[in-house]
């Protein structure tokens, strides 16, 4: 009878270790509190872009729209980063988000060069457009049409090109929240 005993007080221990560890958990993770607000819209992610010239080109995303500003894609929050080297020449550039748009598994995002390394690039609005395929991401940018962002004149927020260029394989884990105003 006492094996028994202890056999229960054991399972009876580990079982509430059990329950406390996983409330632990949930607390930790923010079960325990109440749940942030869900975002209208995001863009978030890192990947490189394929040139078969060897180009090193980086886009960073941390773009979002919070639910409560669901109706003015203008009030997005964020950054966004880029960088374009060939050959140990180039440069980069770190944009303030000023506007989210997104529609589906694409994005368009735009904001302000906030610090650079490229001559005339800051203060210069920039967009940029990503298509989240998966493994096959694709991207567009503003400036494609001008060269570089430095010639970008008055562009209006949330504008950008179609997404042309294609992620390099292995590198793209951008995520679209789709936008889903209330029409």
């Amino acid at each position: 009878m006492r094996r028994r005993t202890k056999i229960a007080a054991a399972s009876a221990v580990t079982a509430l270790l059990i329950i406390t560890g996983a409330a632990g958990a949930a607390m930790a993770s923010g079960g325990g509190a109440p749940h942030p607000q869900r975002e209208a819209a995001a863009l978030t992610g890192t990947a490189k872009l394929y040139r078969s010239a060897g180009d090193d080109i980086t886009f960073t995303f941390d773009a979002h729209l919070a639910e409560k500003n669901t109706m003015d894609p203008r009030k997005a929050t964020g950054t966004f980063e880029f960088s374009h080297y060939l050959h140990g020449r180039g440069a980069w550039a770190k944009a303030k988000v000023d506007c989210l748009v997104t529609g589906g598994q694409v994005a368009v995002v735009s904001g302000v060069i906030t610090a650079s390394d490229l001559p005339g690039a800051k203060g210069k609005r920039v967009g940029v457009t990503v298509h989240d395929l998966g493994h096959h991401d694709r991207l567009g940018y503003s400036w494609a049409g001008v060269g570089s962002p430095t010639d970008t004149k008055d562009l209006p927020p949330c504008v950008s090109s179609a997404p042309f260029e294609k992620v390099k394989q292995g590198t793209g884990d951008f995520r679209v929240v789709p936008w889903r105003p209330k029409l």
